[in-house]
């Protein structure tokens, strides 16, 4: 497997949306919900490209951070574990 590219790196379009994406506001179907420690994240981006919605992303402006779009986030928590660092928490929805 080659190197993924960093965040900086990723070109427009990269990581596409998807019809359930871009329709659905499925963030309600959440029982836990991914927090990112900003402090460890490397921006790796695989979160990003594992993100079956995907509503994870890279910041446009600023040092491109990590978002993620909680509307259409459905906590399964597939991010929490690709993160090769750990630096996302399934935290239990309030």
């Amino acid at each position: 497997m080659g190197r993924l590219p960093k965040w900086n790196e990723m070109q427009e379009g990269f990581i596409t949306n998807t019809l359930s994406e871009s329709i659905n506001k499925t963030g309600t179907w959440r029982t836990f919900k991914p927090i990112i420690d900003h402090s460890r994240c490397t921006k790796c981006g695989w979160c990003v490209i594992y993100c079956p919605e995907p509503c994870i992303s890279f910041e446009s402006s600023g040092d491109g951070k990590v978002v993620i779009d909680y509307d259409f986030c459905k906590g399964c928590g597939i991010c929490a574990e690709e993160c090769p660092i750990k630096c996302i928490d399934m935290v239990m929805e309030e």
